[in-house]
């Protein structure tokens, strides 16, 4: 069965919220091991997104 465009849609607008969320709560973290953690999960949903060293 072939995908729709729709669904494809809604799933890169979810990536981009949860990658959104992501930087907003890696922006308010100080902890160097949770920043670690926060960076790999916005590097696991989207290798090609930027990610902020600090």
């Amino acid at each position: 069965m072939a995908r729709l465009p729709e669904d494809d849609m809604r799933r890169r607008q979810r990536r981009r919220r949860k990658v959104r969320a992501l930087r907003q709560r890696l922006a308010q973290t100080t902890n160097p091991q949770q920043r670690q953690r926060i960076i790999a999960k916005i590097k696991k949903i989207a290798p090609t997104a930027p990610v902020p060293d600090k």
